[in-house]
């Protein structure tokens, strides 16, 4: 079964949780990166017109990606990790999910986050994926063990 743990991190929490989880599941690993990068500013979620807040509050946004998967097919189990904004994934990983077919394939959430948790992520991906298995995910902290990931994977999804 071939896996790739696909990542978008803003400040580098989620990159530092992605990289050990590629390690543990012997999966590819795959960076979505921003077309036009984030800025600080872009980031500053008490600035009500800040960029990823403009993003956020509409739902049809969907910020271009700079490069794409290469053979996503050969995939049977794609892990989605991202920082949770706004109770939600980024609407940079909705551009992620609707830029393939992942009928047939498991798609696994993982967020990282300084206390909200994963929440509907999982039915959002779902309406964004259809024919895929999604699962529920977990939220994860930047500072996880390989050990907590290899339970968390031996516990089958």
């Amino acid at each position: 079964m071939k896996t790739l743990v696909a990542y978008f991190s803003a400040t580098g929490m989620t990159a530092k949780v992605a990289k050990k989880l590629a390690k543990v599941a012997g999966a590819d690993l795959f960076e979505i990166i921003p077309k036009i990068p984030y800025t600080a500013a872009d980031l500053d979620w008490r600035d009500r017109q800040s960029r990823s807040t403009l993003e956020m509050q509409d739902k049809t946004c969907r910020p271009e990606i700079a490069r794409q998967v290469e053979n996503i097919a050969s995939y049977e189990t794609v892990f989605v990790g991202f920082p949770i904004w706004w109770y939600r994934e980024p609407s940079i990983i909705d551009t992620f999910i609707q830029s393939y077919d992942f009928r047939g394939k498991t798609v696994i959430p993982f967020a990282t986050s300084g206390g909200s948790g994963i929440g509907t992520v999982a039915k959002n991906i779902q309406t964004l994926a259809p024919g895929a298995d999604v699962k529920t995910g977990e939220r994860l902290d930047d500072n996880v063990t390989e050990e907590h990931l290899q339970k968390w994977l031996d516990k089958g999804f």
